[in-house]
């Protein structure tokens, strides 16, 4: 029995002792694997530094930009690889080697500038000077702003509109409350005839006066 417990105590403590090690050594491994990376993006034919260019951890979903002088600074862990990208150039990717000495790696990143062609484009003259005065009048220009926001605002467009549009959440429950409110008031008696109304008449002639009652196609 006494040899039993004597085993199990020295398995312990060999198995607390290890873990120690490990929890003790960790961060020193983390710590190692972190690299400051530091460096500058130029162009490739004029040595012009690229301000504002993306700097990307692939996978890792973290970066950094340049500054004006096309100057970045980043921390990442060895062994992943660096996008650097910017408008105008081809992308270029770097790896930060997995058996680097030290904590530190710096890079001088040249970008070569990215081509892009365009199609064609064919310019041909009027073939006679009353075909170009007939094409110049009649050519359709570009309301402003200005005129078209007038347009959109106009009394007519806005009653088109509305005559268009459905009702909304808020309209649809304020038509039913009004309904049934003048249900409720007229409940038991006839409602009142607006024949012999003058308000309604008058409000009836504004309508086909404005054009109200028009077929709008």
């Amino acid at each position: 029995m006494r040899q039993l417990v004597f085993s199990l105590f020295i398995i312990s403590s060999i198995l607390w002792n290890r873990t120690a090690e490990a929890q003790t050594k960790a961060p020193d491994i983390y710590r190692d694997s972190v690299v400051q990376l530091y460096g500058v993006i130029m162009t490739a034919d004029s040595l012009k530094a690229i301000p504002f260019a993306s700097v990307v951890v692939n996978k890792k979903g973290r970066g950094t930009i340049t500054n004006n002088d096309g100057v970045f600074s980043i921390a990442v862990n060895k062994g992943e690889q660096i996008t650097f990208s910017c408008v105008g150039f081809k992308n270029r990717t770097i790896s930060i080697p997995e058996n680097l000495e030290g904590n530190q790696y710096s890079v001088i990143q040249l970008m070569v500038n990215d081509t892009n062609f365009l199609p064609a484009t064919i310019l041909k003259p009027r073939p006679t000077r009353a075909q170009f005065e007939r094409d110049f009048v009649n050519a359709k220009i570009d309301e402003d702003m200005y005129e078209t926001a007038r347009k959109n605002t106009s009394a007519s467009q806005k009653r088109i509109i509305l005559s268009s549009l459905p009702y909304d959440g808020k309209e649809a429950v304020g038509a039913a409350l009004n309904q049934q409110a003048s249900k409720y008031y007229y409940s038991g008696q006839l409602p009142p005839m607006n024949i012999l109304n003058p308000a309604a008449w008058k409000s009836f002639i504004n309508s086909w006066k404005r054009g109200d009652y028009k077929s709008k196609k």
